[in-house]
């Protein structure tokens, strides 16, 4: 959310300031018990019949898209929520779908029992269950805004607002490119999470009958072209102020993680293009690997070379109860120190599963020295989560921190000042390695091995950790990106790829609290998916939910 002493926003060099309730239309308060109207216009005592009199407000409105990712409502820290019907800092983007990414699976824990959350530790939960129903209306609103925005900026539209500059309408192509790909970005999530869902574009008549719903396979179809479509007129990765902007490198990474994933989408694997994708954003040029891992989460890492599209935080003007500012309250308690990780309290919350500390046992393609693992603490910590609610079981993971660079705390203890990395550089290069060897290797190889490496001498700081071309396997690049990218929200994902989250294959890899069991038990598929919200499908009778709910 927006700091309430100061009601603008500074994404890159735009300086941003908010009109009445932050944007033309606002926003549409969701509330939980009820049907979303997905076609309705945010509502607003601002119309757009006098806030696009003011050539400032496109600027103002996307802006206020983006910050959909980052905060929870129209003034922060809380206040002015965008979701009623459940605390205003459970609602906020990024904290719901870290929760849905991590939360399940071997890498996550979290020890409270506020409503909603302990089936996610569990993959026990229900069309009803409380994190679930909102990330599906958090997504929509999302869309509700991308979708109002485009409305107001066709041709049509555009000179019913008076005079605008030719820069002002050539910049407004470009920002509606932004907003279908923030749009497009969403309805991956939709995509990912919960399969098929309403599809509902500028193109839908605002009051008219409720949405119907598509498949998955045309959902993806819809994203792919969408992003395929919009390319071209996305700012250029790397030019000034295109930092946390929907770049044309943060499409490629885009389309790269949906074919990565099309299999699993679609039932049609897409190595070749997930491998060409992934190799577009690495050949761009406009990337390097962060030297030193640790600077790539914490508050200096605005400045990141490595970081492809984020989720921007700043501990003055954009202050939520979500976000990063969750992941690091959250992950600090028992003996550690608030002040060592550039906060004020701890909030005693998550950890990681005793799975995945085992990613960094010592083994023949793993030696000891890996950087990555040392950011495990361990003091006054158990490795077993013999009790979920008790912070001490199970091995804390402070990778987040509100320090810089040289470590001085970030502007506000309370608020943190660190980005969260969505796309970045090395997930690029796992991406291409995947792929590579799902497509049988070949003439791609050599390469994928030496983005392999590349991450491997960052993370050892020698070649000590290098490995072979006959280690360079599928459960070896699961295992590697569980060291890479633990706590970035890839981890549901990535095992539901392979075949180890829910499904005949569940069985073969169980961790701790999997089905609700302290050592783990097998998950149908149909826990693949998660439910579509129950008072959705009883107020619109064109949806059909999910197999298993």
């Amino acid at each position: 959310m927006l700091s309430t002493s100061r009601r603008d926003r500074h994404m890159n060099t735009m300086h941003i300031k908010w009109k009445a309730l932050a944007v033309a239309g606002g926003l549409a308060f969701v509330a939980l018990a009820g049907c979303t109207d997905l076609t309705v216009q945010p509502k607003s005592s601002v119309t757009s019949a006098n806030i696009f009199n003011d050539p400032s407000a496109y600027q103002e409105y996307l802006a206020r898209i983006y910050a959909g990712l980052a905060v929870s409502g129209q003034q922060g820290p809380a206040g002015a929520p965008d979701i009623q019907g459940i605390d205003e800092g459970f609602s906020q983007y990024l904290r719901l779908y870290w929760e849905c990414q991590e939360l399940p699976t071997d890498e996550a824990v979290i020890a409270w029992g506020d409503i909603g959350l302990p089936e996610m530790n569990t993959a026990t939960w229900t069309s009803s269950s409380r994190m679930v129903v909102a990330m599906y209306y958090r997504i929509y609103v999302q869309a509700v805004m991308a979708n109002d925005f485009l409305r107001q900026t066709t041709a049509a539209a555009l000179a019913s607002h008076g005079t605008l500059s030719p820069t002002l309408l050539a910049q407004i192509q470009s920002y509606r490119a932004q907003a279908r790909w923030l749009r497009a970005f969403s309805y991956w999530n939709a995509l990912d999470l919960f399969g098929n869902v309403p599809l509902v574009t500028e193109a839908n008549q605002v009051g008219g009958p409720p949405p119907g719903q598509v498949t998955r396979q045309q959902l993806y179809t819809y994203v792919v072209n969408e992003l395929t479509a919009i390319y071209d007129s996305l700012p250029v990765s790397g030019t000034s102020g295109t930092m946390g902007e929907a770049t044309q490198q943060a499409d490629n990474m885009l389309l790269a993680e949906l074919y990565l994933n099309a299999g699993v989408y679609t039932g049609t694997p897409d190595w070749t293009d997930a491998m060409n994708a992934a190799a577009a954003v690495i050949g761009s040029n406009v990337y390097s690997l962060q030297p030193t891992f640790s600077h790539l989460f914490n508050a200096s890492n605005r400045n990141s070379s490595e970081i492809i599209f984020p989720i921007e935080s700043d501990g003055q003007n954009t202050q939520t109860w979500g976000g990063v500012t969750f992941i690091i309250h959250a992950g600090c308690g028992g003996s550690m120190s608030a002040s060592s990780y550039g906060i004020d309290y701890c909030w005693g919350g998550t950890r990681i599963k005793p799975q995945a500390d085992s990613l960094f046992n010592v083994t023949a393609d793993h030696p000891a020295g890996d950087v990555r693992g040392s950011m495990i603490y361990t003091s006054g910590q158990t490795l077993g989560v013999a009790n979920i609610s008790n912070f001490n079981d199970g091995y804390g993971f402070p990778k987040f921190t509100n320090l810089t660079n040289g470590g001085a705390r970030g502007s506000n203890p309370t608020f943190v000042d660190t980005w969260f990395p969505v796309f970045r550089l090395g997930e690029a290069y796992l991406i291409y390695a995947e792929a590579c060897l799902r497509s049988g290797g070949g003439a791609c190889a050599a390469q994928a091995l030496t983005y392999v490496n590349d991450l491997r001498q960052r993370a050892y700081g020698n070649t000590s950790g290098n490995i072979t071309a006959a280690q360079l396997t599928l459960p070896f690049i699961l295992a590697e990106r569980g060291r890479e990218l633990m706590w970035e929200a890839h981890r549901r994902t990535d095992l539901i790829r392979y075949g180890l989250f829910g499904g005949a294959n569940s069985g073969n890899y169980l961790w701790a609290w999997k089905g609700g069991v302290a050592g783990g038990q097998a998950l149908s598929a149909d826990y693949n998916l998660y439910p579509l919200p129950g008072s959705e499908l009883t107020a619109n009778p064109n949806l059909k939910q999910n197999p298993g709910y």
